[in-house]
This record gives structure tokens, C-alpha cells and sequence, in this order.
């Protein structure tokens, strides 16, 4: 294979992190939390989940009251973990994101969670899932930042920041893997994929009004109420000079202009200016 990158299949037999079921339901709960800020309940709602692995997110996606629930992957021994549980509820679709097997304009809410920077083409895929949303849907993304000091894979500092030679060696060198396979974008990189959406940026709500997103893991005990305290506070200028190195954005996209329609935060969701 060499330095070729190609399609990851059977991500879920080599990334324990996919198979935490807690761990990835409590993601769901987050994403939940953040799209129904956006746009209101799910219920009703045609939802897909690219990228949906061993279908944790997408459960609960179908818990949350979607009136239909798609879970698509690559990863076939991932999907039929997730066919076994969850098939009664969640119809799973072994597929590329670059030609997801819907209709134009067919999927009211798609979530796009961590997967960006594993797949091969992600102009693509973004593409696709434009295709495929409907003209009032909503986007999730969360979107690992290359500036992010901890590569959130490998657990290696500035990992992410190298050439990929240079990768490789660290990721060799520290026993993690024979070779660093994903590719992260900085924010411009990032607004510069998103360009054909008008995006909404949920990065900073979050951190600082965690409990509101059922992230209240994120920042436990005192210093945790410290924590969100401060980040309350803190003027929206200073914050944003810090959004440049966030490890990870989350962000909500539309194809039209629209306004999230939750109640005002403390830290508001902000649009994210385009490239």
C-alpha cells in the first residue's frame, strides 16, 4: 500500500475507541443536544449518520424520535455489529460517502462526527452530503483541528502538525502504529470545505455551558465549575483568538440561511464567516 491512502475498512477491528459503547453514546447525547438547539426535535425526521461505525450514535439518533434512521460505513464488521442490536430500528447501508445511496434532497438531519479526517476525499463526501440534504436539513459536524496541540488518535503531541514522513516516523518511533494514516485541516482549511453551506459554530456554547449539551463529563467537580465559570464570562473577542487551536470544532451546517431556534446561551452559537 505504501504511502497511498486509501478507503480504512474495518476501522471498528482496530480503533477500540469505535466499540466503547458509553463513551459513544454520550457523544449521541452531545449531538442530540446541539441539533436540537439548532432546528427543534427530531421526531418526524429522516436522519443518516455517515460514518456510523458499530451504530451507537445512530441509535440514539432513532431513540431521540427520528421517523427514519440510516447508519452508513465502510465498515462491514462495524455494521454487522450494529445490524445484530440495532436492526430493528436503524436501517444499516454499507456505502462510500462519496456516492451516499439516497436520493437528491432526501435526509432532513445528517451527522458527520470525527470521520473527515480518515476518509480519502472529504471535498467529496462534504459534496455528497450536500447533494443528499434536504433544502431545510441540517448538518452535524465535529472536526478534529490540525493546530489541535493533542492528536486525539495517537495521543501524541503535534503529531498532527507534521509532514507526513515526519509522521510516520513519530507514530513509529512511539510504538503507536507503522504508519499515521489521517489528515486534519486547520479552521481556514475547514470553512474552506464547508464553503457551499452557511455554517453555525456550537464550539464555544458548549464548552461553556456544558451540562446544557449533556457534556457535564467534560469539566467535573470544582475546577470543572471553575472552568465553565470563566469560559461564561469571558468576552466572545477573547475566546474567539483562542478558536484556532481548539482541538475540535462543532459546527452545524445548512444549505439555506436559517437561526438556531434554542434558547439564547451564555456564549452563543456564532456563524462561522466562509472562504
Amino acid at each position: 500500500m505504501g504511502k497511498q491512502r486509501v478507503a480504512q475498512l474495518e476501522y471498528s477491528e482496530f480503533q477500540s475507541a469505535m466499540l466503547d459503547e458509553g463513551k459513544r453514546r454520550r457523544k449521541a447525547a452531545k449531538i442530540i443536544a446541539v441539533l436540537e438547539h439548532f432546528r427543534g426535535p427530531l421526531g418526524g425526521l429522516s436522519v443518516a449518520d455517515v460514518g456510523c461505525s458499530a451504530g451507537f450514535i445512530a441509535d440514539e439518533l432513532a431513540q431521540a424520535g427520528a421517523k427514519h434512521t440510516l447508519g452508513v460505513d465502510i465498515d462491514v464488521p462495524g455494521l454487522r455489529r450494529a445490524a445484530d442490536r440495532f436492526g430493528a430500528r436503524v436501517a444499516f447501508v454499507c456505502g462510500d460517502g462519496t456516492a451516499l445511496p439516497f436520493p437528491d434532497g432526501s435526509i432532513d438531519v445528517l451527522v458527520f462526527n470525527h470521520i473527515y479526517e480518515h476518509v480519502v476525499d472529504p471535498d467529496a463526501v462534504v459534496a455528497e452530503m450536500h447533494r443528499v440534504l434536504s433544502d431545510d436539513g441540517v448538518l452535524y459536524l465535529g472536526l478534529g483541528n490540525r493546530l489541535g496541540v493533542m492528536e486525539p488518535h495517537y495521543k501524541l503531541p503535534f503529531l498532527s502538525y507534521l509532514p507526513p514522513a515526519l509522521a510516520d516516523r513519530y507514530v513509529r518511533a512511539a510504538g503507536r502504529a507503522d504508519h499515521y494514516y489521517e489528515r486534519f485541516r486547520t479552521r481556514r482549511g475547514l470553512r474552506r470545505m464547508m464553503r457551499a453551506f452557511h455554517v453555525w459554530d456550537y464550539t464555544l456554547p458548549v464548552l461553556a455551558t456544558p451540562a446544557k449539551f449533556a457534556g457535564g463529563e467534560l469539566f467535573p467537580g470544582v475546577l470543572g465549575r471553575l472552568v465553565r465559570a470563566v469560559l461564561s464570562a469571558t468576552p466572545r473577542a477573547v475566546l474567539r483568538l483562542l478558536l484556532p487551536v481548539v482541538p475540535t470544532y462543532l459546527w452545524v451546517a445548512t444549505k439555506r440561511p436559517t437561526r438556531p431556534v434554542g434558547a439564547v446561551l451564555p456564549q452563543p452559537p456564532e456563524r462561522v464567516r466562509p472562504l
